[in-house]
């Protein structure tokens, strides 16, 4: 019998490739095929380098030739193992959340620098201004935003959605809301471990019904850790916004939170830096400025990063009543608060637009673990 190239070929599409899940011809496992008489030689490369993996693919390959092609062809294997290049990835893989257009999330390097306040009131206004405005508590080990939005006592319903038990968002405001808050009881402290935290998130992002949204804000938690990198890799962020205080103690903490949006392994574009608690104005004198944490410390920072400036939100008692309060200070009208966090988020809705235009969608982030170790990659 004369035996031919296409047929043995055919042959071994029938056969998986070890830990691929590709048949051999798919994979381009099969390097060559040489055929003398009634003789085939096999060139074929795997990336499986164990013992049997090696003799199972050897074993196959010679079954299915002799009953797909000739029962008494004599064949000859040269397999090479070559070891895998690419590092194994976890099964959490980001993807676009549907009717969500941007995703901007507000960090801090520092705790206690008004972070959340700064969130909260950026939500609102945007609401405002007539945007669709979801808002996600993932400070995990602090959630304040239920207490903010004066929802403490809310629970998110349940809704079917597409076949599915989707949960539906407190809305406040004009704005959605999710928080591990809605879920604990106020006293109650989260003592969770990463993958646990990072489980959580992951729920209320994508088994939530956010329905269509400008907007969808991330509080993360002060710092550069565990959740930052969980939410990262769950979807893919429009852009970060950075808030610090003036003192130098706040700034060098905001520096590391730019930085680690700017790692080339993580590539988050950062929208700007916001200056919280920016100077004290009393109320019997409403034309003197008391820069309390230092002056324009934050400005500084951002010409020294390169990175926009987004503004600067003044110390004010009623600020702090208002988040204590469950109104956020952004809600009142004709203040001179109203004007700040108007000014603010005007320049973070310009920042993302002129991000939009200029940069590819951001991609969300992978972990890999190598030899031990956890590193981060695009």
């Amino acid at each position: 019998m004369k035996l031919d190239k296409k047929d043995v070929l055919k042959a071994l599409e029938n056969i998986t490739v070890p830990g691929e899940g590709q048949n051999m011809v798919e994979s381009g496992a099969i390097k060559n095929i040489q055929i003398f008489g009634d003789e085939v030689e096999i060139d074929i490369t795997i990336n499986n380098p164990s013992l049997q993996a090696r003799k199972k693919t050897e074993v196959e390959i010679l079954k299915i030739i002799h009953k797909e092609v000739y029962e008494k062809a004599k064949i000859k294997i040269n397999l090479k193992v070559e070891a895998a290049t690419k590092p194994k990835t976890n099964e959490i893989k980001g993807k676009p959340i549907p009717g969500i257009k941007n995703i901007v999330a507000v960090a801090s390097g520092k705790g206690g620098v008004g972070k959340s306040t700064v969130t909260a009131n950026l939500a609102v206004t945007l609401a405002k201004m007539g945007f669709k405005v979801g808002l996600l508590d993932a400070d995990i080990y602090g959630p304040s935003m239920p207490i903010m939005f004066d929802v403490a006592q809310e629970k998110p319903l349940a809704v079917n959605v597409d076949g599915k038990s989707k949960m539906k968002p407190v809305e406040s405001y004009g704005v959605k809301l999710l928080s591990i808050g809605f879920f604990t009881q106020r006293s109650q402290a989260v003592i969770w471990r990463g993958p646990m935290a990072s489980k959580a998130l992951n729920q209320m992002i994508f088994d939530a019904h956010w329905g269509e949204l400008d907007f969808m804000l991330l509080d993360l938690p002060p710092g550069t850790g565990d959740i930052h990198l969980s939410i990262m890799q769950a979807m893919p962020v429009t852009g970060a916004v950075i808030v610090s205080t003036p003192q130098e103690v706040a700034l060098a903490d905001a520096k590391k939170g730019v930085a680690m949006f700017q790692q080339d392994s993580i590539n988050v574009p950062v929208l700007g830096i916001v200056e919280n608690m920016a100077y004290f104005t009393p109320a019997e004198l409403p034309e003197n400025k008391y820069y309390i944490f230092g002056k324009e410390g934050a400005k500084h920072l951002a010409e020294d990063l390169k990175v926009p400036f987004l503004g600067e939100i003044p110390l004010v008692q009623s600020i702090r009543e208002a988040g204590d309060a469950g109104r956020p200070a952004a809600m009142q009208t004709a203040t001179p608060i109203e004007a700040a966090f108007e000014e603010l988020t005007k320049n973070i809705v310009q920042e993302v637009v002129g991000r939009n235009k200029s940069l590819p969608p951001t991609e969300a982030i992978k972990i890999t673990t190598m030899a031990g170790c956890s590193a981060v990659k695009k």
